[in-house]
Parts: structure tokens; C-alpha cells; sequence
């Protein structure tokens, strides 16, 4: 009885050692006494919140995103939508007189609605997300330089406005609760309710889960127009960090997003994954970034790391399933040789 006990107790630690949480919380922790030893002000407090403030957005964006590639879907406009939202969140301020918060909500509706654009182009018309998405991608930035002309910058926004990105909350980044109070939303609803479980069955396959009584469209749907909502959010809390919003707002910002779901352990062909593999993502992603400035490397080293790591967290999906296969495929050679042994 003993010996069952101690042998199940090494297989659950062993099984929790090797989580792929586990492995990424590990690296992190690599990443920071690292940069930590090469630069002297990276283990700051002020250091810690600026990686904080300057990460809000990409987190925010890789939140609502984890659901989405949890159905095997995947949202590459998030980034050009936020600039978007940014630009449309100056103009109905500057232009349309509209008080702040009236024009931070009609931010979030136009997100929802370009949101709803991207849903019902997948759910109604059977689109691939790959494509619609991509499609959109070039739709919202296009829209966002009309607008703009290319050279129109909204600036000279409220200091009350201005808070919600420069200044600290009770200790913290004014943004961070924010994010903590998304983060936790969208935990609880992938993780603790049947809604959120559903992501993962259409993701394993859509159409089980159709006959399983899952509304599938539906599902999709609420994904996409979240991803509309929190993008539109993330384009407030972009403008008042920065005290200004530019049609270029955001780019690039899908790639990050997608990097650090995939990196937190989601796999891109959907069905597997968690929201706090996610967010351990975002924190590596952020400490790479702010540590290799503390380092003194060259700027253009973050995107040339971040796209490595991609390749890794997407290899790590795939390796595996094909080291199984070839094992498979060498067992029944090895049974087929037997026999004809035998024979």
C-alpha cells in the first residue's frame, strides 16, 4: 500500500514537473535572475511596473485570443482593429466633442461591431477565420490610415485621461487592474463554466460538438465579438499611455498576442490549453523585451527572439505527434516482419 502510494505521489510530481506550465514558469524565472545579473536596474520595482504598463495591451489582446485558437479558429486583426479603435476613440473626442467616457463607449461598440464583422463572415458564410481575419487585418488598418490620411495624430487628451496609462493606482500601474479583472473573467469563464468548456470541444471537433447539442455558431460568434470589445479596450489604455493615437497603432501586436497563447501551451490546432499558460506567456514575452534593453541589445533582437520562440511552441505541438507516429509506424513493421517470419 505504501509502495503504490510513494509511486503515485513521484508519477503526480513527475507529471507536474513536466507540465508545460511548469517548464514556462522555469524559463521565466531563467529569463529574470539572467537579466537581472546583466542589467542593474531590471529587478527594480519601477522596472517591474513598467513591464507591466507597457504589456497591458499585448495581454489583453492574448486573453481574449486563447478562447478563439482554443476552437481552432485564429484572429490576426486584432492589432490593426486596435489602431483602428485608437484612431475612431481620438476623432469622437477631438472632433465630435464627446466627453471621454461617451467616446470610450462608443469605442467598444464599434470593436464589438467589427468583432461581429469577423463572426459572421466565419459562422454565417463558413469562411476559414485564417482568411476573414486576414482579410480584416488589412480592412481596419486601411480604414484607420483613410481616416487619418496617414499623417493625422490625436494628441492633447485630458491628464484625467492620461492617468489610466501614465500614472500609479494604489501602489500600481492604474491599468493593471484592469487587465487583472479581464484575466480573471476570462479564466472564469474557459475554465469554471460550460460555456467557456465548450471552446475546447469545437475545437477537438466541431462537428461532435454539434451533435452533442453545442451551439457552434454561437459559440464562435461570442469569441470573435469579445475579441472586438477587449481590442477596443486595449486601444484606450494604448492612447492613454501614450498620450496620442496614430493610425500605426498596435502593429504587430497580433503576432505577439498569438506568440504567447501558443507559448502558454495552446495548441494552435485548438482543442488544448489554459488561460494562465497564457498569461505566463505574456510575462515571458514582456520580460524578453524589457530585459534585452536592459542588456543593451539591439531593439530588433525582440522580434527575432519572439518569432524563435514561436517556432518552438508551435514545434513542441507537432514534434511529438510525429515521434508517435513514427513509433507506431515501426511497430507495425516490426509485427509485419514477424509474421511474414512466421509464415
Amino acid at each position: 500500500m505504501n509502495k503504490t502510494m510513494a509511486y503515485s505521489g513521484k508519477t503526480s510530481l513527475k507529471s507536474i514537473l513536466l507540465r508545460h506550465e511548469t517548464i514556462l514558469l522555469l524559463v521565466l524565472a531563467a529569463e529574470w535572475f539572467y537579466f537581472n545579473s546583466v542589467g542593474p536596474r531590471f529587478g527594480s520595482l519601477d522596472n517591474s511596473f513598467d513591464i507591466v504598463r507597457h504589456s497591458v495591451e499585448i495581454g489583453l489582446l492574448a486573453l481574449v485570443m486563447t478562447p478563439i485558437i482554443l476552437t481552432g479558429g485564429i484572429d490576426l486583426s486584432v492589432g490593426s482593429l486596435l489602431g483602428l479603435c485608437a484612431i475612431l476613440f481620438g476623432k469622437l473626442w477631438r472632433d465630435a466633442g464627446l466627453p471621454i467616457p461617451v467616446a470610450a463607449v462608443c469605442t467598444l461598440a464599434i470593436g464589438a461591431l467589427a468583432g461581429g464583422l469577423n463572426a459572421t463572415l466565419i459562422t454565417w458564410l463558413r469562411l476559414p477565420p485564417l482568411i476573414v481575419t486576414l482579410g480584416t487585418f488589412s480592412l481596419f488598418r486601411g480604414l484607420a490610415e483613410a481616416i487619418t490620411r496617414g499623417v493625422d495624430t490625436f494628441t492633447n487628451f485630458p491628464a484625467s485621461f492620461l492617468f489610466l496609462g501614465q500614472e500609479r493606482w494604489l501602489g500600481v500601474p492604474a491599468q493593471a487592474p484592469i487587465f487583472v479583472l479581464v484575466a480573471l473573467a476570462v479564466w472564469l469563464l474557459v475554465h469554471r463554466t460550460t460555456f467557456g468548456r465548450s471552446f475546447r470541444a469545437i475545437g477537438f471537433a466541431p462537428e461532435g460538438a454539434r451533435y452533442a447539442g453545442i451551439p457552434v455558431e454561437r459559440r464562435l460568434a461570442f469569441a470573435y465579438v469579445l475579441a472586438g470589445v477587449v481590442a477596443a479596450l486595449a486601444a484606450i489604455i494604448y492612447t492613454a499611455r501614450l498620450g496620442q493615437a496614430k493610425a500605426d497603432a498596435g502593429t504587430g501586436y497580433e503576432l505577439f498576442a498569438i506568440t504567447a497563447v501558443v507559448l502558454g501551451g495552446t495548441s494552435i490546432f485548438g482543442g488544448v490549453g489554459s488561460v494562465h499558460g497564457t498569461l505566463l506567456g505574456v510575462a515571458a514575452i514582456a520580460v524578453l523585451s524589457n530585459g534585452l534593453v536592459h542588456a543593451r541589445q539591439p531593439r530588433e533582437m525582440a522580434g527575432m527572439l519572439t518569432g524563435v520562440l514561436l517556432i518552438l511552441a508551435l514545434s513542441s505541438s507537432v514534434v511529438p505527434k510525429m515521434l508517435a507516429s513514427l513509433r507506431a509506424h515501426r511497430q507495425i513493421s516490426r509485427a509485419e516482419k514477424q509474421q511474414s517470419n512466421t509464415a
